[in-house]
């Protein structure tokens, strides 16, 4: 694992929105995210970690 996904994967516990607008842009899994987080945060947390682990 090189060094900017691990520092993405703790982007993603502390700020899950951050992580994927930064992974992924503007778009719908960040529309996603939001939602998500805005529900429950773990949940939005799992989500920004699956964006930064996908690829």
């Amino acid at each position: 694992m090189d060094t900017n996904k691990l520092l993405l994967i703790v982007l993603a516990i502390l700020l899950p929105p951050v992580t994927v607008f930064l992974k992924k842009g503007a778009g719908k899994d960040l529309l996603i995210n939001i939602i998500l987080c805005f529900f429950f945060f773990f949940p939005g947390v799992l989500h920004a970690i699956w964006v930064v682990i996908q690829e």
